[in-house]
């Protein structure tokens, strides 16, 4: 059965008013009803161009998931994804713990090698943003020090980076060996190696045969590794534009594209447009790919309208 994660990623309204966080339950909730199996945020903490301005409201990440996962029953709740290098990594796991705890078992752990330099030197993190390979030593480091946290008892550990001198993680997490882990990211040598040896979930961007190019990559890592691929959970994010008929779709799609100022094509590679039918047909392209799910996201805050035709959709890949 495929997977389908609802993305927050824009918390933008039409009007500019109304309780940000009540909208944001709403479409939580609505995702639940539409038959949605996660909702996730982005771990960023101002918005980033061009899809949004940089003044656009975010709220934090992590706070914002516990809130939703005491206003939730069934959902899946994580993040897409956290930026390695803006937290700690036991502090993280500690973290993603006491989310799965407070959602009664529906955690996951997204994180990725972050890359939003502005946002880095906004924040104090640091005066540039750490040289990539150095990125992904601290995100190997750190999901190492989330499996010994999430295994339970006194971990220790001892990285270039990173070291634990006999923590713990109590109460352990409700999931039997910790929150599944999504490693985000495409790159061929390293990111999809990391992928291979620790996630359970990868996660994509790009057309079919983008997405089929790097499952190869990913599948050849595991091979080398002696990992079998049907294990990880296989996923692209892309941005959806629902609507009741496909000429009210293009209509959105368009004024859309004019928001983002991309051109023609990239906005086609990076979009799904068009009614719920239009919708299950160019989602099963992708699932064709041999990805496993689709995470969708929209522009402007999902409203429960939208989430249920995007449901629609989704009934009709299930079906």
């Amino acid at each position: 059965m495929s997977y389908f994660d609802l993305h927050i990623a824009d918390f933008r309204t039409e009007d500019g008013s109304g309780d940000l966080f009540e909208r944001v339950v709403a479409a939580a909730q609505a995702a639940e009803q539409a038959g949605f199996d996660a909702v996730s945020v982005m771990d960023h903490l101002h918005q980033i161009p061009p899809y949004m301005a940089r003044t656009d409201p975010i709220p934090e990440a992590y706070v914002l998931l516990g809130a939703l996962a005491a206003r939730t029953t069934r959902i899946r709740l994580g993040t897409l994804v956290t930026a390695v290098t803006y937290r700690n990594p036991a502090l993280l796991a500690k973290m993603v713990t006491t989310l799965d705890l407070v959602s009664g078992g529906r955690a996951y752990l997204g994180i990725g090698a972050s890359w939003n330099e502005d946002e880095y030197r906004a924040y104090g993190f640091g005066k540039a943003l750490l040289p990539i390979r150095e990125r992904l030593d601290r995100l190997e480091e750190t999901l190492q020090v989330c499996e010994a946290l999430f295994a339970g008892g006194e971990a220790h550990f001892e990285g270039r980076h990173y070291r634990l001198e006999g923590a713990l993680n109590v109460p352990r997490p409700l999931q039997e060996g910790g929150p599944p882990i999504l490693v985000g990211g495409t790159g061929e040598r390293r990111l999809l190696r990391l992928v291979a040896r620790y996630a359970d979930i990868s996660n994509f961007f790009g057309d079919p045969a983008t997405v089929r190019h790097k499952l190869d990559v990913l599948e050849r890592h595991c091979e080398e590794l002696g990992r079998d691929p049907a294990e990880i959970l296989k996923t692209r994010t892309g941005m959806l534009v629902v609507a009741p008929t496909a000429a009210e779709a293009e209509r959105r799609a368009e004024d859309v594209r004019r928001k983002t100022g991309l051109d023609e094509e990239t906005f086609r590679l990076r979009c799904i447009v068009g009614d719920p039918d239009g919708v299950a047909e160019q989602a099963q392209a992708l699932l064709d790919a041999g990805l496993d799910g689709l995470m969708f996201f929209t522009s402007g805050l999902w409203t429960p309208e939208d989430v249920a035709l995007a449901g629609e959709a989704i009934g009709k890949l299930r079906a």
